[in-house]
């Protein structure tokens, strides 16, 4: 992995997979685990910066007063792109949640390359009733349908909590539009970002109860 500013969003570095990092190896099972029954290892996302958490992170950084002084939660943070970005614009305190766990100690390590303090919670935080936060920061957690299941009914309940959830997508198939109303729109690169990715059309909104917008 490589510390190196994201692209569109140079204020952020990450460790960033590259053509030499050998991510796939992650992907084996555990010879070590001792008879241990462990979760299945996940694809590394955590090595990406995604675009919805690329737009997330450049809206939050252009608008600092959106986080300026609240609890932030992190959704899926991933590499923890949103978080930092959070942090270094203000909020109070950040917590990112990320049931990888070896997206957790990426996440932390990045957290501590940007020189930032995030609360990490390693465990599936919509399975339950919301953290104790004013807004949720949600990059890229519609990319796949049984994803987005599970993440609706959880962001639901903050939205009744009064907490205000803002999504940041390029797009994906199962985005749920009739829910969102459009804030801003950027051109960030996709998955990776190493040069092999144009930008694209990437958009910030803000998740309503019904089609308000």
């Amino acid at each position: 992995m490589r510390l190196a500013p994201v692209p569109s969003v140079p204020e952020v570095r990450l460790y960033q997979a590259h053509p030499g990092s050998g991510l796939r190896r992650l992907l084996e099972p555990d010879d070590d685990s001792g008879g241990e029954s462990l979760p299945e290892p996940q694809p590394p996302y955590w090595a990406y910066a995604w675009a919805g958490g690329a737009v997330l992170a450049r809206y939050v950084l252009d608008r600092p007063s959106i986080v300026a002084g609240k609890r932030v939660l992190d959704l899926g943070a991933g590499s923890g792109l949103v978080g930092i970005a959070a942090a270094k614009a203000g909020a109070r305190a950040v917590i990112a949640s990320e049931i990888d766990r070896n997206g957790v100690v990426a996440l932390r390590l990045n957290a501590q390359a940007n020189g930032v303090a995030i609360e990490i919670r390693d465990e599936d935080v919509t399975a339950g009733p919301p953290p104790a936060v004013e807004l949720v920061l949600a990059g890229d957690v519609f990319y796949a349908q049984d994803v987005g299941r599970r993440m609706m009914p959880f962001l639901d309940r903050c939205l009744a909590a009064g907490i205000d959830v803002l999504v940041g997508d390029p797009g994906r198939a199962w985005l749920p539009r009739p829910r969102l109303c459009l804030l801003g729109e950027y051109h960030v690169p996709d998955v990776g970002g190493n040069g092999g990715s144009d930008p694209r059309p990437s958009a910030v909104f803000t998740l309503v109860p019904t089609n308000a917008c």
